[in-house]
């Protein structure tokens, strides 16, 4: 029967926690679409036959298709569409930028509102979860090894498409938990944990094999995964080092890395009572940066207890390279955007304890060779900050470890992996590598579409191998 399409041209709207409860607590903002919520969305898709929403999809999942099941009431269907081409549904449904990739390229956005693709790809997995029972069917072994370095996005991908495969698959991940940046870094408001845990259940159950604790590097090299059986190695180790400004003061008590301060408040649970892992209770906090990082570091000190929370960012709000959706969250709860202000100084107490950030103003003159207009600091323009607190989450590149390990291993000037780009290979023979340690710090989809690029590339190289 063809179904009767919704011609809405704005999108159903997501429910949320109101405000002023979710700013005190670290339950998931938003709630997820019902089901006849979902259904009706999805019959606003036109069902393209040229897919232009699929062209944008870094894993390129057929987006049409599993909406036309959504909008059938098949979800199962809808799933096994999704699972073809992601490894981490529920995931991507969350975290995904989908407002700059598919939902960009939706015909329906020309005249109105895109379809809420990623809502509805939040919603088929979290149904899949809730409702299927049954265990994927376990591959069929090749008889090959590959060893994957990192269990983040990237790694995780990766390994569960060589799983797939037949492929022997060992994920070594430095932390006691696997996850990389689902788990230090985005906060539960944003991803709960139980879910992205299910998610690597999942991979598990097709014989991913994870070891934690493992820093390659340090208990193992890249040259000792080869000994050991592996005929290539992946590595997805991502981007943990952070970046500060140089300015005087940043080694002051109270100026925390965004990684650091996220880290002990997601991997750590520095937010529930009783918790071991020391962290500040600021009264007022700068984040300096723009990003979903910045965000997600703001809106944590403010459910941490802080009065006042400030973006510091050097270019205006239309600048801002967050997500639009995280940034509308962030003023909703009392984040308060400090726009076209750069700090200079961080200024201290007789304790060597932060009291305060000496910042400037800002203006945009002309654009420079990111398109953006570069900001110009205004004359006789500084201020003093009251905060307690300094947060830095202006990027981050990779440790250093792994390309001080091994050797004939090139990366360029900023501590990244080179490789040929579209299949993920490095200098060394066999081994391959993406997301965050190739790009510096990117999205979760991009790096999960290197990692699936990857995979790929790697399975082509062993079967090649074994051809007389």
């Amino acid at each position: 029967m063809a179904i009767q399409r919704n011609m809405d041209p704005k999108k159903s709207p997501m429910p949320v926690q109101d405000p002023q409860v979710r700013r005190n607590n670290f339950d998931e903002v938003a709630l997820g679409y019902s089901y006849e919520t979902a259904v009706n969305e999805a019959k606003r898709c036109l069902n393209c036959k040229n897919k232009p929403c699929q062209s944008a999809c870094p894993v390129q999942i057929d987006i049409p298709a599993f909406i036309e099941r959504v909008a059938n009431e098949d979800m199962e269907g809808a799933y096994q569409i999704i699972a073809q081409s992601s490894s981490l549904p529920a995931v991507c449904g969350r975290v995904c930028p989908q407002e700059k990739q598919c939902e960009s390229k939706c015909v329906r956005g020309i005249k109105g509102e895109s379809v809420g693709i990623g809502r509805l790809e939040r919603f088929v997995a979290d149904w899949h979860r809730e409702h299927c029972t049954e265990q994927p069917e376990m591959p069929t072994q090749n008889g090959h090894k590959v060893a994957i370095i990192g269990a983040g996005p990237s790694g995780l991908t990766a390994a569960g498409d060589l799983a797939k495969l037949g492929y022997k698959v060992t994920v070594y991940e430095a932390l006691h938990l696997a996850g990389g940046v689902l788990v230090y870094g985005i906060p539960e408001f944003r991803l709960p944990k139980a879910i992205v845990q299910k998610e690597i259940d999942n991979l598990k159950s097709i014989g991913v094999d994870i070891e934690t604790n493992m820093v390659i590097g340090k208990v193992l090299t890249i040259d000792e995964l080869f000994e050991m059986g592996n005929e290539a190695v992946y590595i997805g180790s991502g981007a943990g080092l952070p970046r500060f400004m140089n300015i005087p003061g940043e080694s002051l008590k109270g100026v925390y890395s965004a990684n650091e301060y996220l880290t002990r408040i997601n991997l750590m649970k520095a937010y529930k009572e009783g918790a071991k892992t020391p962290i500040k209770h600021s009264k007022n906090v700068a984040v300096v940066g723009g990003g979903n990082v910045a965000m997600d570091a703001a809106r944590s000190a403010k459910r941490m207890g802080a009065e006042n929370v400030y973006i510091v960012y050097r270019r205006g709000m239309e600048e801002l390279p967050a997500r639009k959706e995280e940034v509308e969250h962030a003023e909703e709860e009392g984040i308060i955007f400090k726009t076209l202000t750069n700090p200079v100084e961080v200024l201290s107490d007789e304790n060597g304890e932060v009291k305060g950030m000496k910042c400037i103003e800002m203006e945009l003159g002309e654009a420079d060779e990111s398109g953006r207009r570069r900001p110009i600091a205004k004359e006789n323009s500084e201020f003093v900050l009251d905060v307690d607190t300094m947060i830095m989450a202006i990027g981050t590149s990779p440790n250093p470890l792994i390309r001080s390990t091994t050797p004939g291993l090139e990366t360029n000037k900023r501590g990244c992996i080179v490789t040929d780009g579209e299949n993920g290979l490095t200098s060394r023979e066999g081994v391959y590598a993406g997301g965050d340690a190739v790009t510096g710090a990117a999205t979760v989809i991009l790096a999960m579409g290197a990692g699936k690029a990857a995979a790929k590339a790697i399975d082509e190289y062993i079967q090649n191998k074994q051809q007389p």
